[in-house]
């Protein structure tokens, strides 16, 4: 029996780390080299190169420069499209980010927790001339975000201590914020049902967040805009009911959670 057992546990280990590479890529967002992608995963060079290879052939992954670097394949791309064409949940989520826009001229997202940081899952780009941005999928530390005060106001003190790495605390101007501080926060922002703040990531922008809630009350996803810090302030409570309204009327469509 052990012998019949042990190839089928190589290959779930296999199909494990090369899932782990492909983050690992993600998250970093840039091409790398093998053994780069071997140190950083601790993992055996002789194993990751050897997936890396596999996944070249397969188009998951794509060479990039003339370094031995590779980047995440066009396969991804198409399985990804296929994917969103046919999930009816993120068809909606997207309906709802467009009528946000037109009312608003403003930047909205929809935005979620991806293991213990915050991504920005879908998004649409303002309408005026002067276009705020984000990169989609990229992971950042919660306390950097207005929506992390509300995704975690289902957590214990100690829950969101353990969630969180130390160095998240970090802000990205170089400040710490503490602990504390950082809970008080989340909890003035679950009681509002909502959070607001001068951008920490740039000087220029306001951002928005509201939760979405599941059938249990819990946050499991943001609706946010994100504004010119002066427009953000001047019509702070328009975008704000805007937002909750939104927010509403997709909770009332989803029948999943996601």
């Amino acid at each position: 029996m052990g012998t019949k057992e042990k190839p089928t546990n190589q290959r779930a280990r296999g199909l494990e780390r090369a899932f782990d590479i492909l983050d690992l890529i993600r998250h970093e967002n840039r091409a790398m080299r093998p053994n780069e992608i071997a140190k950083l995963m601790g993992a055996p060079r002789s194993s990751v190169y050897e997936l890396v290879h596999l996944l070249l052939d397969m188009n998951v992954l794509e060479n990039n420069g003339r370094d031995g670097q590779v980047f995440l394949g066009s396969r991804l791309y198409f399985l990804g499209r296929a994917y969103n064409d046919k999930v009816d949940l993120y068809q909606r989520i997207e309906n709802t980010l467009n009528n946000i826009v037109e009312q608003t001229s403003e930047t909205a997202q929809f935005c979620k927790l991806e293991g213990n940081k915050y991504t920005v899952s879908l998004m649409k780009e303002g309408s005026r001339p002067f276009r705020i941005s984000a990169n989609l999928g990229e992971l950042v530390p919660v306390p950097s975000t207005a929506s992390g005060r509300l995704l975690l106001g289902h957590f214990s003190d100690q829950e969101i201590i353990d969630f969180l790495d130390k160095d998240d605390f970090i802000l990205p101007n170089g400040e710490t914020i503490s602990s504390d501080k950082f809970i008080a926060e989340v909890r003035q922002a679950t009681r509002d049902g909502h959070y607001t703040f001068d951008s920490i990531v740039d000087t220029f922008t306001h951002c928005f967040a509201v939760p979405v809630k599941n059938a249990q009350s819990i946050c499991i996803a943001t609706l946010c805009l994100v504004t010119p810090r002066e427009d953000g302030h001047r019509n702070k409570e328009a975008y704000l009911k805007n937002l909750k309204a939104a927010a509403a009327e997709l909770e009332a469509q989803l029948n999943t959670d996601f």
